[in-house]
C-alpha cells in the first residue's frame, strides 16, 4: 500500500459552446475540491473539439485558482513542441505564484498529425522539437540568461522543475522520463494488437513503470499518475446506459487511433476501453483488480469516455469522494490523503 493523492480529470467535453464548456468544467472543479479531491487536471487540443475542448490550459487554470482555495491544479498535458518555452516559463511562473504553488505541469509531444501543421511541424519532427524546448524551458526555470545576460525569467520559478510530468505510451519513453526525474503520467486506456485483443491494461503498463523506475536518480522519489476512466452512478442500469452512448459515440475514433475492438457489445467497449462503470460497489470491484493503480502516487478519474451530462459528473464525483476512494483506503479533504489500492498479485 502507498500513500496516493486522489484527482480529478477533463478533456473539458460537454456537449455545450466552448464557453459553457468552460463555466461547467469550473464548476466540476469546485465541486471536486468541495468532495476533498486533492488534485484538478486538464488537457490541451488544439482544433478538435470532439477530442478536447481546451487549447490554451493555463488562463483556464487562472480562472480556476481563482475559484478553489487548496486543490492542486494541473495540466495533462501541455503539447511542448507547439509552444514557445520561454512564454511557458513565463505563463507557468506568473500561474503558479496566482495560485499559492499549486501547479503541476505535465508535458507530452502531442499526438494529432494535422495539428502540427498549424505550427510549422511535421509530426515526425515532434520528438526533436519536444527535447528541444525542453531544454530551454529549465533553462528559463533555472533562471539561466535568456538570449542576453540581462534576459533572466522574472518572477522566478526554479521549484517548478520538480513538478514536472510526462506523459508515454511505452517503456522506452519510460526510461526517459524516469532518467529526467519527473513524474510518470499514464493513460487511461492503450491500444490492444490483433493477436492481444484481452491483453490487460495492467499488463501493458506494469513494464512501463518497471522502466521508469529503474531508471530514476537516485535520492528521487518516484512519481506515477495513474488515469483510469470512471463513472459511477447511483444505478447501474443508469451507469451503463451513458457507458452505451458514450462509448460508441468515440467507437470509431477509437478503431481509427489503433484499438482493436473484437466485437461491438457494451461489455466488449467497457473492457476494450478500460472503463470502469456502474454504481459505487461495481467500481469499487472493478478497480481491486486494477494492479498498476497500486503502485501510482496519483490516481486520476475522469468521466471520458463516457461523457454523462454535467449534473451526472458532478454525481459521479460525489460518489467517488463518498463511497469509492473511502472503500479502498482514502481519507479526503488533506494534502496527506491516502487511497490504497490492493491490486493483487502482477
Amino acid at each position: 500500500m502507498t500513500t496516493k493523492r486522489l484527482g480529478f480529470f477533463s478533456r473539458l467535453l460537454d456537449d455545450v459552446p466552448a464557453g459553457e464548456r468552460y463555466r461547467l468544467a469550473t464548476e466540476q472543479i469546485v465541486h471536486a475540491e468541495r468532495q476533498g479531491f486533492d488534485t484538478a487536471w486538464v488537457a490541451q487540443h488544439h482544433f478538435h473539439r470532439d477530442e478536447g475542448g481546451l487549447p490554451s490550459p493555463l488562463p483556464f487554470l487562472s480562472f480556476v485558482a481563482a475559484r478553489t482555495t487548496r486543490i492542486r491544479l494541473g495540466t495533462g498535458i501541455i503539447i511542448l513542441p507547439m509552444e514557445d518555452p520561454v512564454r511557458l516559463a513565463e505563463d507557468t511562473a506568473v500561474l503558479d505564484l496566482l495560485s499559492n504553488g499549486r501547479l503541476e505541469i505535465g508535458l507530452g509531444t502531442g499526438a494529432t498529425p494535422e495539428s502540427f501543421l498549424a505550427f510549422g511541424i511535421e509530426k515526425t519532427d515532434r520528438n526533436e522539437v519536444f527535447n528541444r524546448n525542453y531544454a530551454r524551458l529549465l533553462d528559463a526555470w533555472r533562471g539561466a540568461a535568456l538570449g542576453h545576460d540581462e534576459n533572466r525569467l522574472y518572477p522566478e520559478a526554479a521549484s517548478l522543475e520538480q513538478r514536472i510530468w510526462q506523459a508515454t505510451f511505452s517503456a522506452a519513453g519510460a526510461e526517459r522520463i524516469g532518467q529526467a526525474g519527473s513524474g510518470l503520467m499514464l493513460s487511461r486506456t492503450q491500444p490492444r494488437s490483433a493477436d492481444q485483443p484481452w491483453r490487460t491494461l495492467p499488463e501493458i503498463q506494469h513494464p512501463i513503470v518497471d522502466a521508469y523506475l529503474a531508471n530514476l536518480p537516485a535520492g528521487v522519489a518516484p512519481r506515477i499518475l495513474g488515469s483510469r476512466s470512471l463513472f459511477v452512478a447511483d444505478t447501474r442500469e443508469e451507469a451503463l446506459k451513458y457507458a452505451e452512448i458514450g462509448l460508441n459515440r468515440v467507437l470509431d475514433r477509437f478503431i481509427a487511433n489503433g484499438h482493436h475492438v473484437p466485437d461491438r457489445s457494451l461489455q466488449a467497449l467497457i473492457r476494450s476501453f478500460d472503463v470502469h462503470v456502474g454504481t459505487p460497489d461495481d467500481v469499487i470491484a472493478s478497480l481491486a483488480a486494477d494492479s498498476v493503480l497500486e503502485r501510482a502516487t496519483d490516481v486520476v478519474f475522469q468521466v471520458h469516455s463516457v461523457d454523462p451530462p454535467h449534473a451526472l459528473i458532478l454525481r459521479s464525483l460525489e460518489l467517488t469522494a463518498q463511497h469509492v476512494a473511502p472503500a479502498l483506503g482514502w481519507t479526503g479533504g488533506q494534502t496527506s490523503a491516502l487511497l490504497k489500492i490492493d491490486g493483487g498479485q502482477r
